[in-house]
């Protein structure tokens, strides 16, 4: 295959996203990073360890900026297998609880001053739980049945709730003839104003959630994760009014993370299907998220699920910078990147059951997981400490415990000379690999249009 044909790949490639110039590569082997929030402060930069004290995650009633919020992934309640959406909420409401004693003194925490929770999405499981007796093809995703359900679920832990809508939230296709019906019964049955929300959890710290509104009415994939215009202006806007140099510490909560995060993802589901990302499809939309966080350095944490993928692995947090051995600057603002996994076992991909844990304070803040196989014990993940406004260092808080080479991968974007880099701009004829592909095969190409054609797992 020669350059002469360029023109028809490129052609071909345009029916992609533009922007999902990233493919995957087996992750590098560091178990530590350090990071500062801009490329000019040196390489990482302090020089933080593994064994450095946790501190930053120590709640303190009377700091102001303590708070504490565990996050859920996916759910997928199945009325009928409950048993661990039971154990799984006696573990959060004993963090809860010990929270509510720790911060009670000063704070108003019945009413979310200190303590919320947020639910990431997906609410019901995607196929018929025998919920139904006049329609038993009815999946129970996204029936009014699943929301009330979850809505009841949520308020039984004894704290205010958040939740954004994920892909299956709307799926109530055989109840609703409309997203924008099956969309206003998810907002009245959370009892949300709109598909996005923005809570001050602490002192000049926001929760910021940004929900999936489109189903039915998707170009591509029912299951792309599309946040709507109306969304991503008011989300910008937002971020606008509240920069870091004001002292402003920003999380944010989607269904699905954005493309430029580098946490790890599924090829061969939601990559290859135009579902993986928020807004996928969608060339400059796609792009916005990464653009957004980069320019706003407010944003200090980003929690998706969407993959059903447990919390061991190390990227399942990224940093905004890495060890530059590791490969080039990734430019992730002041943003860490956190994957959430699954409570109930039958919905996890990799046999995890697990949640989130976000604890901050003034001096920063801790990602953790909440184990439901064990007992709900809390690890620590990432500890992050801010030095400044717009600056913060970080460090991973264990090896990564279960990273599989054979059956996992994550996303990098492609850079010049790097190991899957085939052919020079200086080069009129150009073999695409010099070997037959296979499934093994890793290499890319610059196109002649700006684009990135890529080849791995056997697939173009």
């Amino acid at each position: 295959m020669i350059a002469a044909r360029t023109y028809v790949l490129s052609t071909l490639l345009a029916c992609t996203s533009h922007s999902t110039q990233a493919f995957v590569q087996p992750h590098p082997s560091s178990n530590t990073a350090r990071f500062a929030s801009s490329q000019q402060d040196g390489a990482n930069g302090d020089a933080a360890t593994a064994d450095a004290p946790a501190t930053v995650g120590t709640l303190n009633p009377s700091d102001p900026y303590s708070f504490v919020v565990p996050v859920l992934g996916d759910l997928h309640i199945d009325p009928r297998k409950m048993e661990d959406y039971t154990t799984g909420r006696d573990h959060i409401r004993a963090i809860i609880n010990d929270a509510k004693t720790q911060l009670g003194r000063n704070h108003d925490v019945d009413n979310g001053d200190g303590i919320a929770m947020v639910s990431l999405g997906d609410l019901g499981e995607s196929k018929n739980c025998d919920h139904n007796p006049d329609n038993p093809f009815e999946l129970f995703a996204g029936t009014t049945q699943c929301h009330t359900m979850a809505a009841d679920f949520f308020g039984s832990f004894g704290v205010p709730y958040e939740v954004i809508g994920g892909n299956h939230d709307l799926e109530g296709i055989d109840e609703f003839d409309s997203d924008a019906k099956n969309l206003n019964m998810f907002l009245n049955a959370h009892k949300k104003e709109t598909p996005q929300f923005c809570r001050q959890i602490a002192e000049k710290t926001l929760l910021v959630g940004l929900g999936s509104t489109v189903f039915r009415e998707a170009k591509f994939t029912s299951h792309e994760v599309i946040i709507d215009d109306d969304q991503i202006q008011w989300f910008e806007e937002l971020m606008k009014s509240k920069p870091a140099d004001e002292g402003w510490r920003i999380f944010v909560f989607s269904h699905a993370p954005p493309n430029g995060s580098g946490i790890r993802i599924i090829q061969e589901n939601h990559v290859v299907n135009g579902c993986c990302w928020l807004n996928h499809s969608d060339e400059v939309n796609c792009r916005k998220f990464i653009e957004i966080v980069r320019e706003h350095r407010s944003i200090k944490g980003w929690f998706s699920g969407h993959f059903h993928l447990g919390q061991d692995y190390q990227d399942s947090i990224t940093f905004p910078t890495i060890d530059p051995s590791e490969g080039p600057y990734p430019n992730r603002g002041s943003c860490v990147f956190a994957q959430t996994s699954v409570m109930r076992a039958g919905t996890s991909r990799d046999g995890r059951q697990q949640s989130r844990l976000l604890r901050g304070t003034k001096e920063g803040f801790e990602i953790c997981t909440v184990d439901h196989q064990d007992d709900g014990k809390v690890r620590v993940d990432a500890s992050i400490t801010y030095r400044d406004d717009t600056h913060e260092v970080g460090v991973y808080a264990h090896e990564d415990e279960a990273y599989d080479h054979d059956n996992y991968f994550k996303v990098y974007q492609p850079q010049f000379d790097d190991h899957g880099y085939v052919c020079g701009d200086d080069e009129e004829l150009c073999i695409l690999t010099p070997k037959a592909i296979t499934e093994e095969t890793v290499a890319w190409w610059k196109l002649s249009c700006g684009r990135v054609l890529g080849v791995v797992n056997g697939m173009m």
